[in-house]
């Protein structure tokens, strides 16, 4: 159960993501969570940082698309601005949003990755569908209930994966 949880990669925020670390991953395709990841979650807006960092993923030639369990009607315009397709209601942790991009972008899931700031929604879906996980840091500590539930469990699973896998 715990490989489900354990996101393949572990990284402060999206801009540490690069093209060339993409492309030694074998990474083509890059499906990326919108709250808390690209954004904070009260906000209404793509802070421009973000706007930049998705035109340099763009620009070496990786397919971007926005994978989110918020409402069509909130998030289809921001995915508009960074000019990516978007699969809205993605029911994470389960599936079928993940195919669903998959199959809007294009590709096969052995050359796409999953970014977001959740293991029980982002990393789980991912793993789940056989992509690559990558979990950044969220963007902001102010998030609905339901989120702030799950973060202590987070918190522990996380440990767990420090401590069965030290640093070599």
């Amino acid at each position: 159960m715990m490989h489900l949880l354990t996101p393949h990669l572990q990284l402060a925020n999206v801009h540490e993501i690069n093209g060339e670390m993409l492309r030694s991953l074998g990474v083509e395709g890059l499906l990326v969570d919108l709250d808390c990841t690209l954004k904070d979650y009260y906000e209404t807006e793509i802070p421009d940082s973000m706007v930049a960092w998705v035109e340099s993923i763009k620009r070496v030639d990786v397919a971007v698309c926005m994978l989110t369990n918020g409402t069509a009607a909130r998030v289809e315009p921001l995915a508009a601005r960074l000019g990516i397709l978007c699969v809205p209601w993605a029911t994470k942790p389960l599936t079928r949003g993940v195919r669903a991009a998959l199959q809007k972008i294009g590709l096969d899931r052995t050359r796409v990755a999953l970014v977001g700031d959740q293991i029980f929604a982002d990393v789980l879906a991912g793993r789940l569908a056989g992509v690559f996980t990558i979990l950044v840091k969220p963007t902001t500590t102010r998030e609905p209930w339901i989120t702030r539930i799950k973060r202590p469990l987070e918190r522990f699973v996380l440990r767990r994966i420090a401590r069965d896998n030290p640093a070599k």
